[in-house]
């Protein structure tokens, strides 16, 4: 293989995740008075993290979320997931090829570390990563679409960016990792693949990028 270390998103990469928490934030920002479908969460969340929702909402209606909007979403989020919640089909075998070939991985999300954790338990993705092969917005200053996060998770994999490929579905995470000097192949089972400038490559599903990273 020739790249060194593989970092793969979260939310649509790894766990079926999208469509729950994208309907419960279009839903609970229309209960707090800014009207949201689920189109526009996907256009303006998807793949972000928590400050992108508290800075839109602020700068375009004038008015701050509630201090506990973090804490009821994610409550409501992790309700659904444990309920829900699903790995994306054939993840696990790409993994296992990653495993059986000594190529390292890890997961680099805009999420907290909490909803990463959730959702790899609830879905028994945990079994496939070690505690120090996650990586959450939490842990650097900046979010996707800023590179901070794929580097520091290169540098904590202790390889260098050039060597590190990204596995992405959203604009705002390519936008990072081709920021971080990383290529990038983005997933376009939600995603239309134009909405995803500049990636390396596009694939549907999870057996094309298994053919890809070899």
């Amino acid at each position: 293989m020739r790249y060194e270390l593989v970092i793969f998103d979260n939310d649509g990469v790894l766990v079926d995740s999208e469509p729950i928490s994208n309907t419960l934030m279009a839903a609970y920002l229309t209960e707090l008075g800014h009207p949201t479908t689920y189109e526009e969460s996907l256009r303006d969340y998807m793949g972000a993290a928590m400050h992108r929702v508290h800075d839109l909402v602020e700068e375009r209606g004038g008015e701050k979320l509630p201090a506990d909007f973090d804490d009821t979403f994610h409550s409501r989020v992790f309700a659904a997931f444990r309920q829900e919640l699903r790995p994306v089909p054939g993840v696990e075998e790409v993994l296992g090829d990653l495993v059986a070939e000594g190529v390292p991985y890890c997961v680099a999300s805009s999420g907290s570390h909490e909803r990463i954790r959730v959702g790899h338990r609830t879905t028994g993705l945990d079994q496939w990563f070690e505690e120090e092969w996650i990586f959450s917005s939490e842990d650097v200053g900046r979010g996707k679409p800023a590179p901070d996060l794929f580097l520091y998770a290169a540098d904590r994999m202790r390889v260098p960016p050039e060597r590190c490929v990204v596995i992405e579905d959203s604009p705002l995470g390519v936008e990072a990792a081709r920021a971080a000097g990383m290529d990038v192949y983005g997933f376009t089972s939600m995603m239309p693949a134009d909405r995803l400038a500049g990636v390396t490559g596009h694939f549907s599903d999870m057996g094309q990028l298994r053919e890809l990273l070899a």
